[in-house]
């Protein structure tokens, strides 16, 4: 066996490590049930008559990611739901690592339900990470764009990473691609220049009849260069969180876990009508 492949066992397992550390909330409470939202006996208001679905990260999973956001969601009146996808075989917890395609018809599946419940004719979907990715294979190749009224996507790998350049090496390392894309095979699918990356954005970023936000940091060191994160497209509003408040220094974890200002800027995507300035004062709103 070659020597990367005796590393590669303890890497990984180093990694899940590292992403249960920089999770604000115990591994338990992923079992446990949400509180506030994931209420199918919600009806949404006429202020917002539109439910919200919640889309994880990678390694995440539909409870720990949304600790923070959700209960801001509802306490705005919001109906909210989220969901757990692209689970493997024998890995509990940390979800999104399958193919983000088959990730994706298990949203479609998701939002038809939510629809039911709620009898809404559309919904709105925020995502972190790959949560902002994946909602937009829905959106293009399953129907989504007819039922989605608007997509919020914070840090999201829009065009793929380079996790600092590191991807960059995998060339130097013979089967390393081939062993992500079977054992990981969503983290083969979000480097720069994959098969998914390259079908997903052909012809465009965006799709007619979705209102599409991004936001991101400067400080973000998972989705490198950060600004590839943003879209292009008639309906697009990029947003750089540090400009919005400069001495915030949220990477990529703390955007989508715990920022009251990325929050409330999400918020505003979710509702124009009634948005209000996003600040450093926001984290107080």
């Amino acid at each position: 066996m070659l020597p990367w492949k005796r590393l590669l066992r303890p890497l990984t397992a180093l990694l899940l490590t590292a992403v249960v550390a920089v999770v604000p909330a115990a591994t338990a409470h992923a079992a446990a049930p949400s509180s506030g939202w994931n209420d199918y006996s919600c009806k949404p208001s006429a202020t917002h008559p539109r439910p919200v679905v919640l889309v994880h990260g990678t390694f995440a999973n539909s409870t720990d990611n949304w600790l923070a956001f959700a209960p801001y969601l509802v306490e705005r009146g919001y109906c909210v739901f989220s969901l757990d996808y692209g689970q493997l075989p024998g890995v509990p917890l940390f979800n999104a690592l399958g193919p983000i395609d088959k990730s994706a018809e298990q949203l479609q599946v998701f939002v038809d339900k939510v629809l039911a419940a709620t009898g809404a004719a559309k919904a709105d979907l925020v995502g972190h990470s790959q949560g902002g990715l994946m909602p937009r294979y829905y959106l293009k190749f399953l129907g989504g764009a007819a039922k989605v009224n608007t997509f919020v996507g914070i840090a999201p790998d829009n065009h793929g990473t380079t996790l600092d350049g590191l991807t960059n090496l995998l060339p130097y390392f013979p089967g390393a691609e081939d062993l992500l894309s079977a054992a990981t095979p969503a983290l083969a699918d979000q480097i720069v220049g994959s098969a998914f990356l390259t079908k997903l954005n052909a012809g465009g970023d965006t799709v007619p009849g979705v209102h599409y936000t991004v936001i991101a940091t400067k400080y973000d060191e998972v989705v490198t260069p950060y600004r590839s994160q943003f879209l292009t497209g008639s309906d697009v509003h990029n947003v750089l969180l540090q400009d919005l408040c400069p001495v915030d220094l949220s990477e990529h974890a703390a955007i989508g876990l715990l920022d009251r200002i990325a929050f409330h800027e999400a918020a505003n995507a979710l509702d124009p009508a009634h948005a209000t300035p996003t600040n450093c004062a926001s984290v107080f709103s």
